[in-house]
């Protein structure tokens, strides 16, 4: 069993996990489109996504204190719980908090941490790519770690480009008086991220090891068209145009994953 630092008084130090998914499909006709928001809709509602960051509070064995959610108009969600380490009577936590009509947003409150989701639909202009991106945010303040979460994230979504972002910020103190700025050792999220989900992916780290300040960002490796075709059978499709549809695809997964419009 790993020795626990003895620290003096409170640890305070913050540890913040951004975590962002992207699922790209190809979706030609209009009512295809509207198919496809309404899909998105269904499967990654408030209350899904309720239930996935539930868990993730779970995991990080942090307590609910309070959750908002909502559902957007015409598309969209969020949620934002706020949670805590230690466990507060129930007649002390207030669970009704309301966002607004046009949201599709959960957020949860934890005493010294949250966690929240937001999802974006979207769709390119000329070639028919809908994509539709989750931002995961979890905050949390003391001895919890969201890194464990990760694969459990990464399993919940349909993830074609994949981007995690850690940091430690701020700074404890042993029994002498030192400051730590780490209290766990630290050099890859990759190393957070099972292996057999790695595999599937390429990945790229970019950490500033100084600044306690960590990034990897991951792009599926070999995807297959009928995985990316809404209500389409690939075999309906010529191959000529199977191919032009994959070459689209790739592009705009392979820009997302560089951050930069490298096609144009």
């Amino acid at each position: 069993m790993e020795n626990k630092l003895k620290l003096y008084g409170f640890n305070n130090l913050t540890k913040s996990l951004s975590f962002n998914i992207y699922d790209v499909c190809y979706a030609k006709s209009e009512r295809e489109q509207r198919d496809y928001i309404t899909y998105i809709d269904e499967q990654y509602n408030s209350e899904r996504l309720t239930h996935i960051l539930c868990r993730v509070t779970e995991m990080i064995g942090a307590h609910v204190l309070n959750i908002s959610k909502q559902d957007y108009d015409p598309q969209g969600a969020s949620v934002t719980i706020l949670i805590a380490e230690q466990e507060f009577p129930k007649d002390k936590i207030d669970r009704s908090c309301n966002l607004g009509q046009y949201a599709d947003t959960v957020v949860g409150h934890l005493d010294k941490s949250h966690v929240t989701v937001h999802t974006y639909p979207e769709f390119h202009p000329g070639n028919a790519i809908a994509t539709f991106r989750v931002d995961i945010d979890v905050a949390t303040c003391g001895e919890i770690s969201p890194l464990n979460t990760l694969n459990y994230l990464i399993g919940s979504f349909d993830s074609d480009i994949i981007t995690a972002d850690y940091r430690v910020r701020g700074f404890t103190r042993d029994m002498d008086g030192k400051k730590l700025f780490m209290d766990h050792p630290m050099t890859s999220i990759q190393n957070y991220i099972d292996n057999e989900t790695l595999d599937k992916y390429d990945a790229v780290d970019i950490n500033v090891y100084q600044a306690n300040l960590f990034h990897t960002k991951l792009l599926i490796k070999e995807p297959e068209l009928q995985n990316y075709l809404f209500n389409r059978d690939v075999l309906e499709i010529p191959p000529k145009e199977r191919l032009k549809i994959s070459n689209n695809l790739r592009k705009e997964m392979i820009e997302i994953f560089s951050g930069a419009n490298i096609f144009d």
